[in-house]
């Protein structure tokens, strides 16, 4: 299914892909696990100071920050844009966990700041119409927003060339857009929310890690770039806490 089949419900369906098991692969295996934790650690970080507050995961069907929020007990809604989303995260809707909510990720169905803390990741690359969907995140939420994307002020800046060895390798590799980042703070800023946290995941293309299949490798290696400031500099994917101004 995807944003020009006639059966879409919505306009916007990037996460339907990122909600399937197929998408999950990509993060399999011992390189796979360390990537999402790395990213669930920094995710936890700049959540400090929300503890109680209810969480909209806006495309979170691939479970990836879902299911271990649920885990400890913080209270978070999924919205995806199809039935077929819940899939990975249905152990946590059954069990009343985590609830979940099928809508437009441009359009969504919510009030006005409706939650303390919206979540995104994985589907602001996929968005083809991204600056609608940062102006409906930030319209939900109360108090902060945390998204993630890929900037190609990194060595992302090559991977158009590498695209074609990038697929051979995953499979199931589908074009993204990078993003410079005064593109996404200045999107967030027409809608009144600035930045009040930001890091870099990695130095070295994620594909690497992936092909290296060593979780103590890669953890090394990054280990590395980190401590030379070459991933404050020129890392991606960018993990960022947005606030409303003032």
């Amino acid at each position: 299914m995807s944003a020009t089949d006639p059966h879409c419900p919505f306009p916007e369906t990037a996460d339907i892909h990122t909600s399937s098991d197929e998408y999950a692969t990509r993060f399999s295996g011992a390189a796979g696990g360390w990537m999402l934790e790395v990213q669930e650690k920094i995710t936890r970080r700049m959540m400090r100071g929300f503890e109680g507050a209810g969480v909209l995961d806006v495309g979170g069907g691939h479970g990836q920050l879902a299911l271990p929020l649920c885990r400890d007990g913080w209270r978070v809604t999924v919205i995806g844009s199809d039935e077929s989303c819940r899939h990975r995260i249905q152990s946590a809707v059954d069990s009343g966990a985590c609830a979940f909510v099928t809508g437009n990720v441009i359009e969504l169905p919510f009030p006005d700041k409706s939650f303390d803390l919206v979540l995104c990741f994985r589907l602001l690359t996929h968005c083809e119409r991204w600056p609608e969907l940062v102006r409906e995140l930030c319209r939900v939420a109360r108090r902060g927003v945390i998204v993630d994307y890929p900037t190609g002020q990194s060595l992302n800046a090559i991977a158009p060339a590498l695209f074609g060895a990038k697929k051979k390798f995953e499979k199931n590799t589908r074009t993204w857009a990078l993003f410079r980042h005064r593109q996404v703070i200045g999107e967030f800023a027409k809608n009144g929310f600035v930045p009040a946290a930001v890091q870099k995941q990695f130095f070295l293309p994620m594909v690497l890690h992936r092909m290296l299949k060593s979780r103590a490798l890669s953890a090394a290696l990054e280990s590395a770039c980190r401590a030379l400031g070459l991933t404050r500099l020129w890392g991606s994917p960018v993990i960022v806490r947005m606030s409303p101004k003032g």
